[in-house]
């Protein structure tokens, strides 16, 4: 299968590094916001073509899909180019950055009849599916998710510490990953959710600083607690509170309650959240299935981030 990458940044980075692990699947082009640096990510990962045009990645000879990993603010008009050309598409985390579009990408979705796939790796991270895996069992029932996401963000740099063109949001971005988690652990979507938010920053222009409160109907909680301002350890931890045991998650690794690691290696292989992702993408497009996370999946946390974020606007 031959495909195009968009985004010469930290997750486009990330994905190519996982592509490569993955037989039978072939980068032919790479579509980025920046010349020099596409040349270099293209040169350093033997892609034959580069673009800053992702419409003459597109063109391409035989490309049957799309990873997008640009700018947010950049998903929904991307996506659904992808779609009108035929194209299977992944959205990185969010799909849009606003309910309306998510909506219309799924409609884009229904009459293009593509495969169209959010990049939910919570989803796929071995941890998260092990609890998973013993809530549908029953041997589990959540009481709380207790989530910090932190990270030390005064200004506009990526993963990989180098300047970003684009502002990342705490709601839009990060808590889209909790709130889709929640919603997908818990089988339900939230009846009650609420948000609030600390001061704008001065040149950015967004919250620092955000917590969040959702509960479901059958009355799990989630406490997330979200900041750009955190200068100490970095990421998202997930404290599971259960009926049977507290576990806490830490991208692709587990422990319970007391520290002690929970051995999750036979949950899926290989151990890595985003290789899982996009080999689940790959297998929807081989098999002509809906992939776990498919736009209509994730559309429920987007129906809540839009909730939340007018509870913001209320103040």
């Amino acid at each position: 299968m031959k495909i195009a990458l968009a985004g010469q940044g930290a997750f486009g980075v990330k994905h190519l590094e996982a592509v490569s692990k993955i037989e039978d699947i072939q980068v032919a082009s790479l579509a980025g916001g920046n010349a020099e640096q596409t040349a270099e990510v293209a040169r350093k990962f033997n892609i034959p073509h580069w673009t800053t045009d992702l419409g003459e990645s597109l063109a391409q000879p035989g490309v049957d899909a799309v990873i997008l990993a640009t700018p947010t603010q950049m998903h929904a008009r991307q996506a659904e180019q992808c779609m009108r050309a035929g194209k299977h598409v992944m959205i990185e985390i969010p799909v849009a950055d606003n309910l309306a579009d998510a909506e219309r990408l799924l409609q884009v979705q229904k009459e293009t009849g593509v495969i169209a796939m959010g990049g939910h790796t919570r989803r796929f991270n071995p941890s998260h599916q092990w609890i998973h895996e013993r809530i549908q069992s029953g041997e589990l029932k959540i009481q709380q998710m207790d989530v910090q996401t932190y990270f030390f963000r005064r200004t506009n740099t990526n993963a990989l510490g180098k300047p970003r063109s684009w502002t990342d949001h705490l709601l839009w971005h990060h808590a889209c990953h909790t709130v889709d988690l929640f919603q997908y652990q818990t089988g339900e979507t939230a009846s009650q959710a609420c948000a609030l938010q600390g001061p704008k920053h001065p040149q950015l222009g967004i919250a620092m600083d955000m917590s969040i409160g959702l509960k479901v109907p059958s009355g799990a909680i989630c406490t997330l607690s979200l900041s750009f301002n955190n200068n100490g350890p970095l990421g998202t931890f997930f404290r599971y509170i259960c009926d049977n045991g507290t576990y806490i998650a830490n991208y692709d690794n587990l422990t319970d309650g007391h520290q002690k690691p929970i051995d999750v290696t036979k949950v899926a292989v290989p151990m890595n959240g985003i290789e899982l992702q996009d080999r689940e993408f790959f297998a929807a497009i081989s098999q002509k299935r809906e992939p776990n996370a498919s736009l209509a999946q994730v559309l429920p946390a987007m129906r809540t981030l839009d909730r939340l974020d007018k509870t913001l606007e209320r103040g």
